[in-house]
């Protein structure tokens, strides 16, 4: 179609990364068709071209697709997603899949629901591919962003998921002890990285949901000792961390002792993308501090 094609070479001009499937992405949004059905749709009308001449430039200046089309696929389900809230990335699509795998093996072994807790769960995102695929499941979110927690509410409509408004910290202290999977994708931003940062995340995304401290594992380590509360012994954790920090990441989890198989994991693209490991030890204030 000639109006993709144009709006392709709009966005590429602009330096958007994928130009080509971000125009037909929008022209399909506009003419209301699916992406697939997009190379028999007919050509735009005046008003639907206007409309699409509208969302380019917005695109162009680097606002996110999902905020232009107010969906982001994940997994088998569909949120919604705008201002306000983390925009859920593909590549943790498979940490949301370690997740449902790990609940499906508590399944199988003990023939029981398994307790998930999501926490940081911003749009919701990993909480509703758990419940959505592992029925059974009794899952719990917790995310601290008013913004974030009001999408989170939306997305997680009629689910079951038990979402509170709350730091992850500090969260579910009532299930310590009770929980079989931990699975978090916190914010690992180092602060000195702004301007290595893409536009559409650090424009657009809450601030929450990116920065975390001066080497980036502020989050990551509130993860570990509220993970290592809410566990079973044998209990599993997954986190999602950025590909500069492959060793940092699961240092965070070995330099406590309380963890085994600590494993990294790599995206489809190949870059280190989450750790998980194993409690063995659950009691985060175990160890006397008097030394008596």
């Amino acid at each position: 179609m000639r109006s993709w094609r144009a709006g392709a070479e709009r966005l590429r001009a602009a330096g958007v990364a994928s130009p080509d499937a971000d125009a037909r992405l929008l022209l399909a949004h506009v003419l209301d068709v699916p992406l697939l059905r997009l190379p028999i749709a007919p050509e735009p009308d005046a008003e639907q071209q206007a409309t699409y001449d509208a969302l380019l430039a917005r695109r162009a200046a680097r606002e996110p697709l999902q905020h232009l089309t107010g969906t982001a696929p994940f997994r088998r389900v569909e949120l919604a997603v705008g201002p306000g809230v983390f925009v859920p990335r593909p590549e943790t699509e498979l940490l949301a899949g370690w997740a449902v795998e790990a609940a499906l093996a508590v399944c199988a072994a003990e023939v029981r629901d398994p307790v998930v807790v999501d926490l940081g769960t911003g749009s919701g995102a990993i909480a509703r591919a758990v419940v959505d695929e592992v029925p059974d499941a009794r899952v719990h979110a917790v995310e601290l962003d008013e913004g974030a927690h009001s999408w989170a509410t939306r997305n997680l409509a009629g689910t079951g998921v038990d979402l509170r408004l709350g730091d992850l910290a500090e969260a579910f202290t009532d299930l310590d002890g009770e929980v079989d999977v931990v699975v978090s994708n916190p914010p690992y931003i180092p602060t000195a990285a702004w301007e290595s940062v893409a536009p559409e995340a650090r424009d657009h995304d809450p601030s929450a949901a990116l920065w975390s401290g001066e080497d980036g594992l502020d989050a990551i380590r509130a993860v570990e000792r509220r993970a290592a509360a809410l566990l079973r012994p044998g209990g599993v954790v997954g986190v999602e961390h950025a590909e500069v920090q492959a060793e940092a990441a699961p240092g965070v989890l070995t330099a406590t002792g309380r963890w085994a198989a600590v494993r990294d994991h790599e995206d489809l693209t190949g870059r280190a993308r989450f750790v998980t490991a194993r409690l063995v030890r659950r009691s985060v204030d175990d160890e006397d501090p008097e030394g008596g």
